[in-house]
């Protein structure tokens, strides 16, 4: 579709040169009067004034419609959002294993991608898992195999908090992990552990004898979905 000015300029332009030829065909007496040369001359000269006349038209009425545009009022640019959720996370999650699952935190800052993670596990490998049902066993704390693939995970459920939260949040979790010595599968086990830093945090905790993926569900499910956390002025 053409635009106005242009539109405006080709109607002007074809008028004048209508009006032209009417004052010639209008006035026949005259045009025999004079030479027919000098006429298309002039003829050709008022074609021409016409073109420029036009041009200038053309031109004010752009210029017209580009400062009426940038004069119009530009509604005004929303603020960047600054997020609630603070730039620290603590994210408790569930993945598969040979047995029941397992039960862990991730916890770090979202600007980087490095994590650090902190569960219960039993030291070594099949033995001292059998031999924790029936008695308590040196523990592990820190990432187990599968803490950190995505194919393993089950549940998730991650909470954020501003800096000074987090570093009292942090600290906790490296003295429970400085603390916790020994893994028991029904006292001392995964999601009593992930439970016990939770309960730190303020949110509700479910009860611990249950698989790691209802444990984590449960967790969220009990503290509706909550996403920031504020810890109390007495931690």
């Amino acid at each position: 579709m053409e635009n106005g000015p242009k539109r405006s300029g080709r109607c002007l332009l074809a008028g004048l040169t209508l009006t032209v030829l009417l004052q010639y065909e209008i006035h026949p007496a005259s045009a025999r009067e004079i030479d027919p040369r000098a006429g298309l001359e002039r003829f050709i000269s008022q074609i021409q004034e016409g073109y420029r006349d036009v041009a200038n038209a053309t031109a004010v009425s752009s210029n017209a419609a580009s400062t009426e545009s940038n004069s119009a009022p530009q509604s005004p640019s929303k603020p960047a959002s600054r997020s609630a959720k603070g730039p620290y996370y603590v994210d408790f999650r569930a993945r598969t294993a040979a047995s029941w699952g397992h039960a862990f935190v991730w916890f770090g800052k979202t600007s980087e991608r490095a994590v650090e993670v902190a569960g219960l596990t039993p030291a070594g490998d099949t033995v001292p898992y059998v031999l924790g049902h029936l008695m308590w066993v040196p523990s592990e704390t820190t990432a187990s195999y599968g803490d950190l693939d995505p194919q393993y995970l089950t549940a998730s459920y991650r909470v954020y908090l501003n800096e000074p939260d987090a570093k009292k949040v942090f600290a906790y979790i490296k003295k429970l992990q400085a603390s916790s010595p020994v893994w028991n599968a029904e006292t001392t086990n995964c999601t009593s552990f992930i439970g016990s830093i939770a309960e730190f945090m303020g949110l509700k905790v479910p009860h611990r004898w249950q698989r790691p993926e209802n444990y984590v569900n449960s967790l969220k499910a009990m503290n509706d979905g909550r996403q920031v956390i504020r810890l109390s002025s007495e931690q």
